[in-house]
């Protein structure tokens, strides 16, 4: 039943082979990767406009434009620093691996930890606030607000479970509809003042309140959220077809293009017609004065609601890839670098989908609470990931490298001052969840990576434990199966034991790509070893399937009436939270071959000693520890 709905909703599974055909180009990468920076148009600048009204009036119309200059240099020197950290870094995982390797691992991992809990804001603050658009609209829908609100967080995450490319076209064509939409809106706007047309005047004080830098830099911050979701591009660079680095850069090229003239031109349009945001969305009521209640207004309303919601869907794109290169450091774990049937990083995709639904729900889908969260993580990844550049640049040098270090210091020391004021002035509104949040999650990175390590140490095979194999035994009636995922003291534990109860054995991996079995191969050979190695590569990366179809083969030559004893090595850890941190495989192996009468199932379990015991062994501080493995 269960695989009868996942059919349904996710369609049938890929080969491996297929993953060049799931990569996109500029075409479906541009809109997949924009929603979030481009959804921005639709509050950066009436969030300026909230920070400048109040304080001094109809000047706020005045210095807008100064605030969205600043804004707009601000994203050409991201948009520089992003290439270059494209170029040097073509394998994903954006700030996180570049404060990694120039910084060291503790400004990596608090980079990925931040950038972690912006793209999870983003899923929850996205949702919640195109929700409210509709529920504004449709008001006898206020009652369902959360119940639609994870609805839409259902729908991204099956969108995005069905694979790169169909989630490409999903989500694609919404996201170019507003970017037309909002154009015509500008165009529209300038041709009607060109023809004579003058604005209302808006019911707002003359304040005669001096402009400080102070208050400037509010209104900077705010506008700030413009600028998140430039990262993504960074992040998923793996996801492009070849040649990947040059469509990433292309596509960071032209998204920096279409925010400049997005928002420059919304905002600045905003200054003719005098918008004040409080009487309602400031898009929504540009269009109102510009278009009156016609089709146009309708469709930029429309595409602005979508958009919005959407813009949640950069966060499903590179929250997995981010998350899948730090599980491959063994930061998180390493389930979340695992791809699912169709490609894609699943556990990601559903870990995104499930945290951004408790968020919703225990803010109550309340925008105004969950913005006060928002941009504090981007922010500090932008800070390190240029950080790092800069000390690249410095240590590494090459051409032009006095510009490329003035772009990345100059970015590093303003997206730093940003973190400061965001911090400083949103820190009752929520920041300071964050500001707590992003410690504790480092903290649980450093204990995974750790547990990761010791648990490595004692499982790693030596030149001396290839002896443990050279065992005298009976022979008893029966056939053995040991199915080894890698080669270390649990499967030798479990082929010795083996060896105690059959000679005929066999040692069984199911490899899901060539570089896997090839190494396997290769350190099995070392130890000269009896038993036989037999690897069948799975493309559809199924592990149960490849076992029973050996089984029932020719060369295995099964006969009527044999017993096949097969013994499943297993590792046991000291505390709860580890074994969240590893596969639990094997309860499913055992839980499928006990449907067949002829299998009996063992478990060779291995217990392995505390990780604080192996890490003290080691006698080195445990910064020591991370930056040697």
């Amino acid at each position: 039943m269960f695989e009868k709905l996942k059919r349904i909703l996710i369609g049938k599974p890929l080969p491996n082979e297929a993953e060049k055909t799931e990569k996109y180009g500029v075409l479906w990468g541009l809109p997949i990767l924009s929603s979030d920076a481009i959804s921005s148009v639709a509050y950066a600048g009436q969030e300026i406009l909230y920070v400048l009204l109040p304080a001094i009036g109809f000047l706020a119309f005045k210095e807008i434009s100064v605030v969205t200059a600043a804004i707009i240099i601000l994203l050409f020197i991201l948009m520089l620093s992003y290439r270059q950290t494209i170029e040097n870094y073509p394998n994903g995982g954006g700030a996180f691996i570049v404060a990694k390797d120039n910084l060291g691992v503790l400004a990596g991992i608090m980079a990925g930890a931040a950038l972690s809990v912006d793209y999870i804001l983003t899923v929850a603050v996205s949702i919640s606030s195109g929700v409210d658009q509709i529920v504004t609209a449709l008001e006898f829908l206020k009652p369902y607000k959360i119940a639609l609100c994870l609805f839409l967080v259902l729908f991204l995450m099956i969108g995005n479970l069905r694979g790169i490319r169909e989630s490409s076209r999903i989500f694609g064509i919404p996201a170019y509809a507003f970017m037309f939409s909002i154009l015509a809106l500008i165009i529209g706007g300038y041709i009607k003042l060109k023809l004579g047309y003058v604005p209302p005047e808006p019911k707002i004080n003359y304040s005669t309140h001096p402009v400080t830098l102070v208050l400037l830099l509010k209104a900077f911050a705010s506008g700030c959220t413009a600028l998140t979701g430039i990262e993504a591009v960074s992040n998923a660079v793996p996801n492009f077809k070849d040649p990947a680095t040059k469509h990433a850069k292309t596509v960071l090229l032209l998204l920096s293009l279409i925010i400049l003239v997005l928002f420059g031109g919304t905002t600045l349009l905003a200054t003719h017609y005098h918008i004040v945001p409080t009487e309602g969305a400031m898009l929504v009521l540009m269009a109102q004065e510009i278009f009156g209640k016609s089709f146009m207004y309708y469709i930029v309303a429309a595409t602005t609601f979508i958009i919005l919601v959407f813009a949640a869907n950069t966060a499903f794109s590179g929250f997995p890839m981010l998350v899948a290169v730090m599980a491959k450091e063994e930061f998180v774990p390493r389930q979340l670098s695992l791809k699912g049937d169709k490609l894609s990083y699943s556990n990601g995709i559903i870990i995104l989908a499930l945290v951004s639904a408790l968020l919703i729900v225990a803010f109550n889908g309340n925008v105004t609470a969950l913005i006060g969260l928002y941009a504090v993580g981007v922010f500090i990844s932008f800070t390190l990931s240029q950080s790092g550049m800069f000390v690249r640049w410095l240590k590494n040098k090459g051409s032009h490298w006095h510009i490329k270090a003035f772009i990345n210091g100059f970015g590093a020391l303003t997206t730093f001052v940003v973190v400061i004021i965001i911090a400083i002035t949103k820190f009752k509104e929520g920041a300071w969840i964050v500001v707590l949040l992003i410690p504790l999650l480092v903290f649980a990175m450093i204990k995974v990576k750790l547990h990761y390590i010791a648990v490595a140490d004692q499982l790693r095979v030596k030149p001396e434990d290839k002896e443990l194999l050279d065992v005298e035994h009976n022979i008893y009636r029966n056939r053995v199966i040991v199915p080894i995922e890698s080669l270390n003291k649990a499967s030798i534990r479990a082929l010795r034991f083996a060896k105690t109860i059959s000679d005929n054995v066999i040692a069984f991996n199911v490899s899901i790509n060539e570089e896997q079995a090839k190494k396997l191969q290769e350190r099995y050979k070392m130890l000269n070893c009896s038993i036989p190695l037999v690897i069948r590569y799975s493309p559809y990366r199924k592990i149960l399937e490849p076992l029973l179809e050996y089984i029932k083969s020719e060369e295995y030559n099964y006969q009527k009436g044999d017993m096949i004893t097969v013994i499943i090595p297993k590792f046991t850890v000291q505390r709860w939270w580890q074994k969240i941190l590893h596969n639990h495989t094997w309860l499913f192996i055992e839980k499928e071959l006990l449907k067949h009468k002829h299998i009996v199932v063992s478990v060779m379990p291995l217990k392995l000693k505390d990780d604080d015991v192996i890490l003290k062994k080691k006698n080195k501080p445990l910064w020591k520890v991370l930056e040697e493995d």
